[in-house]
């Protein structure tokens, strides 16, 4: 039997071009990956990016008219069918950026169960070093993913001391390859398949385990503003 491919996606919420963000989230990426394949010769890896600065129309959108396009349709498929999910934001005033936060507050409450989770964050000054722990950690512990317990954060000055930087890099994405090589998610889900609140569009109706819904009903029809038959 081929071995299963493991799919790691970095969400990155950088502004900038380029982006010490999204270099942030590549290297925390690569990191896992070679750890992955490191204690598994045989282990297939899939690593993407997803930059939210082009979506940032089509969140804003999202958030205020629930109108949902492709591109960002396709950005929330591929967080919610992850293996493993490195995010990453920018920090500017003591907290997430408003893109990074819409893009999680528009995802379906459980499209990250069990998920393993890394945080990360960039900043200008070391300020700002607890963003992760007082903004970033309760968000997706709201959203019920694993943390993994060691986040990565890098200021400015950071990017001049690469070898410090670099051993926080990789004991972070060891703590987060395990997790993902373990398959977490898949386990914690069939053991608790039926254990979790669902919301609409989400795992749970992709895996078949929700009834679909009849929206051409007297009901449904007054719901969105139409009228009974």
């Amino acid at each position: 039997m081929d071995p299963k491919t493991l799919s790691l996606v970095a969400v990155s919420a950088g502004v900038s071009d380029p982006s010490t963000t999204r270099m942030l989230a590549e290297r925390i990426g690569l990191a896992a990956r070679d750890h992955i394949v490191s204690r598994d010769a045989d282990a297939r890896v899939d690593f993407r990016v997803i930059d939210l600065r082009p979506l940032a129309a089509d969140i804003a959108a999202a958030a205020a008219g629930g109108i949902t396009s492709q591109a960002l349709r396709d950005a929330m498929d591929a967080v919610r069918g992850a293996d493993g999910l490195i995010a990453v934001s920018p920090v500017f005033k003591a907290g997430m950026t408003g893109l990074f936060k819409s893009f999680f507050d528009i995802a379906d409450d459980d499209s990250l169960i069990a998920m393993p989770v890394l945080l990360a964050a960039t900043a200008g000054t070391p300020r700002h070093a607890l963003v992760i722990e007082s903004a970033m950690r309760p968000l997706f512990s709201y959203l019920r993913a694993f943390t993994v317990p060691t986040g990565v954060f890098a200021a400015t000055e950071d990017w001049a001391r690469p070898s410090a930087l670099t051993e926080r890099i990789k004991r972070a994405a060891g703590e987060f390859a395990v997790l993902v090589g373990a398959g977490v998610r898949a386990r914690v889900l069939d053991v608790n398949r039926t254990a979790y609140g669902r919301s609409f569009e989400s795992v749970a109706a992709e895996r078949g385990e929700v009834d679909a819904i009849d929206f051409d009903t007297d009901l449904m029809r007054l719901a969105t503003g139409g009228s009974a038959n």
